[in-house]
């Protein structure tokens, strides 16, 4: 890739971008796409599994996997988390890692959803396994139910943000916080970001313009579908939201933040400059780590005693 293209792009990713191969078109082959986002999986066990009880569940159909921190003692809180992979793949193993890498840094039990994926299931089966791990994580013995979050990465963030709404409107249960991490959030793809960044790395308008097509199904998108549809944003939980310069996703993301900012919800919002979709990836980058701590310090006070 062409790093010419994106002069504000930070000098720590100018290597591992001029390696990454086109993936514009990568979404029109989801068996393959699936199979490539699994290359990204590292080898071995993760560091930090040998700190925590891991299990996996069934619930309702949903396979989830829990994370509880060995010696817990008292009630912890619980972070449901939901993987990325624009509404299509990924699945518990892909964020196996982020999920012990949150739950060690926060000592909060985690709940990782594998929920269904487009375009085999379309709108709402990934939503409704998304609600249905948040009622399992509040009922789970030794979890706090006051002190609880969602927190997604991409169309994970858009899930996030679709789960905290389904929360409010069903009656519980009650979130505390919601994490939002470059979120995919609005199928109209009309934001400056969007129209602009049509061969961004790693993520692009041509993926997600099929992202959409995929989740919907050819049916129209409500609210729950596509967050930013929503016209009622109060009373939701306090907001972190994170976006990136380099990002189609970025607009909707700020954009989403400053509604619920006007609808007296309390947000924190983080732009983080010379960054792209998918920056994590390179994990040594001091903003990639800049961006974690500072999530993960966010996560801490929401669900602090």
């Amino acid at each position: 890739m062409d790093v010419s293209r994106f002069p504000g792009l930070d000098p720590a990713f100018l290597p591992i971008v001029e390696m990454l191969p086109d993936t514009t078109t990568a979404f029109d082959d989801i068996p393959a796409a699936r199979e490539m986002f699994r290359l990204f999986l590292p080898d071995g066990p993760v560091p930090g599994e040998d700190r925590l009880d891991i299990e996996d569940v069934i619930v309702d159909g949903v396979p989830l996997r829990v994370y509880r921190p060995k010696e817990a003692g008292a009630d912890l809180p619980g972070i449901l988390y939901l993987h990325g992979g624009g509404f299509c793949i990924g699945d518990i193993d892909t964020e196996h890692g982020g999920a012990v890498a949150l739950a060690n840094a926060v000592h909060a039990v985690v709940v990782n959803v594998d929920y269904r994926l487009a375009p085999e299931h379309p709108y709402p089966a990934g939503l409704e396994d998304c609600y249905a791990g948040l009622a399992y994580l509040a009922a789970l013995d030794g979890v706090d139910a006051s002190r609880l979050a969602v927190h997604g990465q991409s169309a994970g963030g858009g899930l996030a943000a679709a789960t905290a709404l389904l929360a409010r409107d069903r009656g519980g249960p009650a979130l505390a916080f919601q994490s939002l991490g470059i979120p995919e959030l609005d199928d109209r793809l009309e934001t400056p970001s969007m129209t602009a960044y049509v061969d961004t790395p790693m993520w692009s308008r041509v993926q997600a313009i099929k992202s959409w097509e995929h989740y919907l199904g050819g049916k129209p998108a409500d609210g729950y579908a596509a967050p930013a549809r929503t016209d009622d944003l109060s009373g939701l939980p306090p907001a972190y939201v994170v976006t990136c310069q380099y990002d189609p996703l970025r607009d909707e993301g700020i954009a989403y933040a400053l509604r619920l900012l006007q609808a007296g919800v309390a947000v924190e919002l983080h732009q983080y400059p010379g960054t792209f979709h998918g920056s994590a990836l390179v994990r040594e980058a001091e903003v990639v780590q800049r961006m974690e701590a500072e999530n993960v310090a966010a996560l801490r006070r929401a669900l602090s005693r």
